[in-house]
């Protein structure tokens, strides 16, 4: 879709691009409150599978329309199998994430899940053998500081939920990986839709073992909660493809307060001072290792075109 010649210009480009970003922090903090709604009423891993169940159902109209020859060529080249590996963390990375803020106040968890930066930049040196200089490891050592300072071990028991959450972390960090290399050659609709194809009849397997039928009204509850939760992906996805992640991503932090003001409504659900302390921490690490980023992205830009 072509954005019109007036948001061609860099800085309405950028204004948009923070509109759409903003507006999936929002729907991300929606999300994740139904989500733990969702947890109280049935087991988070037949959660997993509805929300991607009902993710896929409002793909569908696309994929079977406009979208047939892109995802037909997926299958055609042969490309699936990348598609499978991320699906296969995607769901892991949804497994701990439902069951961690099933058990954990939705802020905190939420403040944890900013060290996923910090994961996906030690994952690119130990994985995909990417340079990462000193100041970048400094970063990284810092957001894990800010990780203990969320957690306090001694103040807060460290148990199932906290290891749930640490997986989520690792498992969303590999997906990203992955989301780098299937991006520079799919859209954001066909990985999304792929997305649903693969992780349904993938969460539908450990859900079977915990399966009770939910009412009609959960159901439509569940049916609401597959497409906010689209509609944030898709929102981000947008902001993404108007300007650099780089100067996105610090706008993904908005997902703190709207998270904390839709569980402070929704569960009563409060941070502690400390608790907002470490989220700083964390956030300040993983936005100097984004601009670290951003940075050397344009000096080795430079460089070529010299």
């Amino acid at each position: 879709m072509d954005a019109g010649p007036g948001l061609r210009a860099p800085a309405n480009r950028l204004l948009l691009g923070a509109g759409f970003m903003l507006l999936s922090a929002l729907l991300f903090g929606i999300g994740n409150s139904a989500v733990r709604w969702a947890s109280t009423v049935m087991d988070p891993l037949e959660v997993v599978f509805f929300r991607n169940l009902f993710s896929l159902l409002w793909m569908l109209p696309w994929a079977l329309t406009a979208g047939v020859p892109a995802c037909r060529s997926v299958l055609a080249e042969r490309r699936l199998l990348p598609y499978v590996t991320r699906a296969l963390t995607s769901l892991c990375a949804m497994a701990g994430w439902f069951y961690a803020i099933a058990h954990i106040p939705l802020p905190t968890a939420t403040s944890v899940s900013f060290a996923i930066p910090l994961f996906v930049t030690a994952g690119a040196a130990l994985i995909l053998g990417e340079r990462v200089r000193l100041r970048r490891w400094a970063a990284v050592c810092a957001g894990f500081v800010g990780v203990v300072i969320v957690l306090r071990p001694g103040a807060t028991p460290v148990d199932l939920a906290f290891l749930a959450l640490f997986v989520h972390c690792v498992a969303a960090a590999a997906t990203v990986l992955q989301m780098r290399m299937l991006s520079r050659r799919d859209s954001a609709l066909v990985i999304v839709t792929f997305l649903g194809l693969l992780v349904t009849p993938m969460a539908l397997v450990p859900a079977l073992f915990v399966w009770t039928w939910p009412s009609w009204s959960v159901l439509g509850a569940l049916a609401l909660l597959g497409g906010v939760l689209t509609l944030g992906q898709l929102a981000m996805t947008k902001a993404l493809s108007l300007a650099e992640s780089s100067a996105m991503m610090p706008y993904d932090y908005a997902r703190l307060p709207f998270t904390a003001f839709v569980a402070w409504l929704a569960f009563g659900q409060t941070m502690d001072v400390w608790g907002w302390v470490g989220a700083l921490v964390i956030a300040g690490s993983a936005l100097y290792t984004m601009h670290r980023d951003a940075a050397d992205g344009r000096k080795a830009a430079s460089e070529a075109a010299g």
